[in-house]
């Protein structure tokens, strides 16, 4: 079996040599750059399975190391793992937003850098089987052959970024950089209001786009995107997905549609917040959660902070009607799962 390439770019020698030296222990097959003009070099030339990438170099640094990686198709997909000094939060969300796929926060133990690598190539092997399953499911979106022959190139030359739960993918205002695609977890798009109330604006599953409504518009976000599960997801780059919307006329025709229904459901849900009871809204946002996971077995996890902003009623009282639902034998309930048991009085609830 072929040894695993490592890239390291890193401008401390002492460092770069004894993280080489682990390595090479482990099995792997090292490649050293010094800096980071070196390290693209050696990437492009190289292709390595994985780069450990210094943030802070001189002449190109870590940030512009990976910016150049991932705008070529070739080396854009590779793993990559920031080794940084720093901790603070901006960078690691920087780095996060740029496609860094993890951080290592000098100095690291054998066991970290060891375990953090083995993970990263683990995934990357997954990812493989996450996209063929996805691109399948893509495949019932377009007639055309070429579109989809051309959306599913686009698709497969991205990398899958793994997101913790919680953690936001965009926040409002910012600079529209493409439309996202999730592989499995869940995001949920929100506006907060000046009193600091969150108003759900959109909830995304397995196979589903966000972002697109900013990207048609060619504006800024208009709400924050965060996810609610640990979520693999990946970014359909701007211009690249612009040039193909244009050039394909079903393409564009088809993600017209999907942003068509969303602003169908935002409709319906707003006249429900303007003429239907907390009880009946509630039972409403039980049974589209339930329609839209198509679950057979009418399990449910969501969090009363999520239910509270669909419903669009404070957390204090989701609790109270969750409990009235229990207590009426509709659904049954433990931590953030709830069970749908009576879906048909759910669905016929009294207003």
């Amino acid at each position: 079996m072929d040894k695993v390439n490592i890239l390291i770019i890193e401008d401390n020698d002492d460092i770069r040599e004894s993280t080489a030296e682990i390595l090479e222990l482990g099995n792997f097959k090292v490649i050293q750059a010094s800096n980071g003009k070196q390290g693209v070099e050696q990437a492009n030339k190289h292709l390595p399975d994985l780069i450990l990438c210094d943030i802070m170099m001189p002449e190109l640094d870590g940030y512009g190391v990976l910016h150049i990686l991932s705008r070529n198709k070739e080396t854009a997909a590779i793993p990559f793992i920031f080794l940084t000094a720093k901790a603070e939060r901006m960078d690691m969300r920087k780095g996060m937003e740029m496609g860094a796929d993890d951080y290592l926060t000098k100095p690291f133990d054998e066991m970290e850098l060891l375990n953090a690598i083995e993970s990263r190539l683990k995934k990357k092997e997954s990812h493989k089987q996450l996209y063929s399953a996805s691109l399948e499911k893509i495949s019932t979106l377009l007639d055309k052959n070429k579109g989809l022959e051309e959306l599913s190139k686009l698709i497969s030359e991205r990398k899958i970024r793994n997101i913790k739960k919680k953690q936001v993918i965009y926040y409002e205002g910012d600079t529209v950089n493409g439309i996202y695609l999730i592989i499995n977890g869940g995001v949920k798009t929100i506006k907060v209001a000046g009193d600091g109330r969150e108003l759900l604006t959109g909830m995304y599953g397995p196979d589903e786009y966000f972002g697109i409504p900013a990207l048609l518009a060619n504006e800024n976000y208009k709400d924050t995107a965060e996810a609610t599960e640990d979520t693999s997801l990946c970014l359909l780059p701007r211009l690249p997905l612009e040039e193909l919307l244009n050039k394909y006329p079903d393409v564009a025709a088809q993600f017209i549609k999907i942003l068509a229904n969303n602003i169908l459901d935002k409709e319906e849900q707003l006249l429900q917040l303007a003429y239907h009871s907390v009880r009946k809204r509630m039972a409403e946002v039980l049974m589209r959660l339930n329609t839209k996971e198509n679950l057979e077995n009418s399990q449910l996890n969501v969090s009363r902070d999520n239910l509270a902003a669909m419903a669009g009623i404070a957390t204090e009282t989701v609790s109270r009607i969750l409990s009235d639902f229990k207590d009426e034998g509709l659904i049954e309930r433990k931590a953030s799962q709830i069970t749908i048991l009576n879906p048909v009085k759910l669905q016929n609830m009294k207003n």
